[in-house]
């Protein structure tokens, strides 16, 4: 079955109003996946990065997301298919997936079965695609993940993604393409590997920055031009996948070199990197952007950072940024220091000050409920704190549940409980009504994200049980339930 007139329709006006170099057929095909709608898919740097490089590579690399209409909804009874070419997902030989994170693994088992692609690996026949993985959930768990790919990448994939792409087109059968595969830094077959996993693949600098070539009105980062101002950390944060001691440092990339990437047809810039308030030139590397004309986005900056360099925060909102975005990750200064964060409150109240003396409309700050050893006088001490905070400043707190992730040093630390979560929340929402925006992640899907993390192939199996029966939360708890974590390493 094609893509039906309804979505083709649609789909034709998304590409009119895409700014980027035209597609040009021809090259072995692949079919490059991200298992959510174009609005979340087109705003993911890492896919478009990859994208960039097999078509560079001369491979005609074609998107697939799950189909949807106009109004976001998921069109259940038709095939996931390409943009360019409306060819659906089951006709290419080779589907490469961007995976983020755990919860999107439910809608990979969709896309695949709107596609009639037996979701397991051990259904498959030669008949249908072969699956390979990447993207940054390989750093963490792909154990979840094992029954559903042939192969995976871990960790970074810029030198090994199209060597691994177009060893299918130039070996025998699929078991001469998953020897080729496991023989690159970062692969991981898991009918050849087991449980056993190779160490995650670190890219050369010279292939750095990753930077994406298609701009778009309809992306969630609308017409920005998204570019890596660094690559990695230096800091050791305990419950961070990306510290020090996982990704081996921070890269950083010149200003120079950022400069002469940005597109002349750029309106936007979004610096992405998960140290980039680190970066030793990031001022003059704003300011230069500021210069040119561009509005210039950064995720978020370390509150202490703004405190030594006022001036990061002055050029972003002389570049038009409205909100200013910062991490205190726990509820306490006590819990702070657990998580070896290095924020104090005093730099998140400098900042609140310098928020209002620039003219920010929001303070955001990024927070944790559900930590190890969390209290009841921790979540006092929030209330207290961020009631200070809006004196200075409208804070808006984004909240999430902790997750324990693997490869961290809080790697089999046990979730906190729903309820206790969602009572924390109800606490927090109580003692900030007036004061400040709570914006919550669920507790409950929450959860279900730990269950993946900390999981294996059971929990995945799990997963496409739940995805079977509905996809409800419901459906979620009681396969997941009927489930026993693997025993964390060491």
């Amino acid at each position: 079955m094609r893509a039906s007139n309804k979505l083709t329709g649609p789909v034709r006006d998304l590409l009119s109003r895409e700014q980027a170099p035209p597609f040009r057929a021809g090259g072995p095909r692949v079919g490059l996946v991200h298992p959510t709608p174009y609005k979340a898919a087109m705003a993911s740097l890492g896919y478009q990065w990859i994208l960039s490089l097999l078509r560079d590579a001369g491979l005609s690399a074609e998107r697939i997301f799950l189909p949807e209409d106009m109004a976001g909804h998921l069109r259940e009874k038709v095939p996931a298919f390409s943009l360019e070419s409306f060819t659906p997902a089951s006709s290419f030989p080779i589907l490469a997936v961007s995976m983020a994170y755990e919860l999107e693994l439910a809608d990979l088992i969709r896309l695949l079965d709107l596609s009639g692609i037996p979701p397991l690996r051990a259904d498959r026949g030669p008949d249908d695609p072969v699956i390979l993985l990447g993207g940054p959930i390989t750093w963490s768990n792909p154990h979840v993940l094992a029954p559903f790919v042939d192969a995976m990448l871990l960790g970074e994939a810029d030198h090994t993604v199209v060597p691994a792409v177009s060893a299918l087109f130039n070996t025998a059968d699929r078991g001469a393409w998953l020897q080729a595969v496991a023989a690159l830094p970062g692969g991981y077959v898991p009918e050849l590997h087991g449980l056993a996993l190779p160490q995650v693949a670190q890219a050369p600098d010279d292939l750095l920055p990753a930077r994406s070539f298609i701009l778009t009105p309809d992306s969630a980062l609308p017409n920005m031009f998204l570019v890596e101002g660094e690559r990695g950390c230096h800091r050791t944060c305990t419950f961070c996948v990306m510290r020090r001691q996982t990704g081996g440092g921070m890269r950083v990339v010149p200003p120079e070199k950022i400069l002469s990437l940005v597109p002349p047809h750029a309106t936007k810039v979004g610096l992405v990197g998960a140290g980039i308030s680190d970066h030793p030139e990031l001022v003059p590397l704003l300011q230069s952007l500021r210069d040119r004309g561009l509005g210039v986005g950064v995720s978020s900056l370390r509150a202490d950072r703004i405190v030594r360099r006022p001036e990061l925060a002055r050029v972003l909102r002389e570049a038009g940024s409205r909100t200013l975005t910062v991490a205190s990750d726990a509820a306490s200064g006590r819990l702070r220091q657990t998580l070896a964060k290095g924020i104090r409150e005093d730099h998140l109240i400098q900042t609140a000050r310098l928020s209002r003396e620039l003219g920010y409309e929001v303070l955001k700050v990024y927070m944790m409920l559900g930590l190890p050893g969390e209290t009841d006088e921790d979540l006092d001490e929030l209330v207290r704190f961020t009631r200070e905070l809006s004196g200075y400043a409208r804070v808006a707190l984004g909240v999430a549940p902790f997750v324990a992730k693997r490869h961290t040093p809080l790697d089999g630390a046990p979730f906190a409980g729903i309820k206790l979560v969602e009572q924390r929340l109800k606490r927090l929402q109580i003692g900030l009504r007036g004061k400040a925006e709570v914006r919550a992640v669920s507790a409950r899907w929450a959860w279900v994200e730990y269950m993946l993390a900390q999981g294996g192939e059971a929990q995945g199996l799990a997963v496409l049980e739940a995805v079977r029966a509905g996809g409800r939360f419901t459906h979620f708890k009681r396969a997941l339930e009927a489930t026993s974590l693997p025993k964390p390493p060491g």
